[in-house]
């Protein structure tokens, strides 16, 4: 299945230049959700626009293909993408590029899920009490299964059918690793505090 990385937006909340590429553990956000996808099995393709350049050139430096959207918004350029790689009746993921813990077990959960739904979509969210126990910001909440939960980023969508709503299944996925959504350096700040405790001294 293609997976969508989406690396076209400014990132302005982070200012530390473009977002996908600010370092974590010494490599780029961009690259950690890149290997997830490519593990797991998929095709990556990264969505990057006029307002991230840098991004461009780290993606063509490094093999990894690239779509160059018109940065018209977040939504204008998944469906561009889809349209333009001949995606037509076909599920794809789309992801935001700032998922520094994502790992190809959560991608490969995700998928096994949508299946067994039989949903044209589904989006993936994730506790908000387990963002809050991290100290990351959490600004819109949906209750899914009865739980207060955050949009972990994740999306599978069936191309065709993007100008209008798609059954989807809402997947809440009890993993702390999705916690870490990193928008400001405050956020960045923490998701390098735990990665270090997880490796241990």
């Amino acid at each position: 299945m293609l997976a969508l990385i989406m690396a076209g937006g400014r990132g302005s909340r982070l200012r530390m230049g473009e977002k996908p590429l600010v370092t974590v553990g010494e490599r780029p956000m961009l690259a950690y959700v890149i290997d997830a996808f490519s593990s797991a099995g998929h095709e990556v393709v990264v969505v990057a626009s006029h307002r991230t350049p840098f991004t461009k050139n780290w993606c063509r430096a490094h093999g990894v293909m690239l779509y160059e959207a018109k940065g018209l918004g977040y939504v204008e350029d998944i469906h561009a993408a889809a349209e333009d790689l001949g995606e037509e009746g076909a599920p794809f993921f789309t992801c935001v590029s700032d998922l520094p813990c994502l790992a190809p077990d959560i991608v490969a959960a995700i998928e096994a899920a949508w299946r067994r739904a039989g949903t044209p979509a589904c989006s993936t969210w994730v506790p908000r009490e387990l963002c809050e126990e991290h100290g990351c910001r959490t600004q819109y909440t949906e209750t899914v299964d009865g739980i207060p939960a955050v949009p972990a980023g994740i999306n599978i969508l069936t191309a065709g059918g993007l100008d209008r709503p798609q059954e989807e299944l809402w997947l809440l996925l009890h993993d702390r690793r999705l916690a870490f959504n990193i928008n400001t350096r405050e956020e960045l700040v923490l998701v390098q505090e735990y990665l270090r405790r997880k490796r241990g001294p």
